[in-house]
């Protein structure tokens, strides 16, 4: 879906507020929902990576961050996720080279490359099915607001320029829930953007992680080269400016909603221009995943990490929450 303007507006004017009644009572309905009792607990630590917002703010970024992190550490992590998009209902372990993102959905695909990722309409069947292959560390990408498998620890992700839109609920604005209540479930937030951006609602007493985006270390050089770009994600500036910010010259961008399927007239568009300008053309590696493959190698992946302003003290919280002897 792509977001009304007036979710981003300073208090959403006439249209946030005639809708806000029914954004009350979703809210109470999730409230309800999240005091639910866990239908499963996990013999292994659940690390919860959600939100508060619909669409994007970084959930998938920072799940296959914290994956690296305990690898590293000697960890075998899985994710579990819900597969949005996809056709199957699980429980499944995503094989990239067997599914597409049509079966198991695009964060699944893309996640799969590096860390062993299960999708499932049910959190606990996906869980199980990690543990039974050996995880011994869960990463939950998405469920803040699903209480069916306890969670050792859950991350509320922001995202710095958006922050919660018109601070209304859904579809009176762009929360799934009220802030207030999703702070009071949070174990910590991890803010993504401008470093130290100002969160007025946001609680003091919260450990809060701030990171940038930035290029991974296999993206392509694109300095000074004209780039045709073009993002179904739920931000797709953010991707724009990513670009411009390494150099880039961005002569057009195309922004689609989130999770759209592409089609030939979309792309035939991107690359006709580029093609007239001498311009490569570059997408995401979630939109990446859901082009059809007569055109992987016309337009190219740019991926894109983390910079975290103290890796050494999100790190630590990590291994705190995990209880690691150091």
């Amino acid at each position: 879906m792509r977001a009304p303007d007036f979710w981003a507006a300073d208090n959403g004017g006439l249209v946030a507020t005639l809708l806000s009644p029914i954004g009350a009572i979703i809210g109470a309905i999730t409230a309800a929902r999240v005091r639910k009792a866990p239908i499963w607990t996990a013999p292994v630590p659940v690390i919860c990576v959600g939100n508060a917002v619909m669409g994007g703010a970084g959930k998938t970024q920072i799940s296959r961050d914290i994956a690296d992190r305990l690898k590293a550490r000697g960890h075998t992590p899985h994710i579990i996720m819900r597969g949005y998009g996809g056709r199957l209902t699980g429980p499944v372990q995503v094989d990239p080279q067997q599914h597409t993102a049509t079966d198991v959905g695009d964060e699944a695909i893309l996640l799969a490359g590096a860390v062993p990722t299960w999708i499932a309409r049910q959190r606990p069947e996906a869980a199980r099915a990690a543990v039974a292959a050996g995880a011994d560390v869960i990463i939950m990408d998405d469920g803040f607001q699903n209480p069916s498998l306890a969670k050792t620890i859950s991350l509320l992700v922001i995202d710095a320029g958006y922050g919660f839109g018109n601070g209304y609920v859904f579809p009176a604005g762009p929360l799934r829930e009220r802030a207030s209540a999703a702070f009071q479930r949070a174990d910590a937030v991890c803010v993504i953007g401008t470093p130290g951006a100002s969160l007025p609602t946001l609680p003091s007493t919260l450990p809060r992680f701030d990171a940038l985006t930035v290029p991974a270390p296999s993206a392509p050089a694109i300095e000074g080269q004209k780039v045709v770009a073009f993002a179904g994600i739920g931000r797709p500036e953010k991707f724009f400016q990513t670009l411009r910010d390494v150099g880039a010259d961005v002569i057009k961008t195309h922004s689609f909603p989130d999770h759209h399927a592409f089609s030939d007239t979309d792309i035939a568009a991107c690359l006709q221009l580029a093609d007239t300008a001498g311009a490569k053309v570059l997408t995401t590696e979630k939109d990446h995943v859901r082009l059809p493959k007569k055109y992987h190698d016309r337009v190219t992946a740019y991926p894109v990490c983390l910079k975290w302003q103290d890796a050494d003290a999100f790190d630590a919280f990590i291994a705190g929450a995990l209880k690691e002897g150091g």
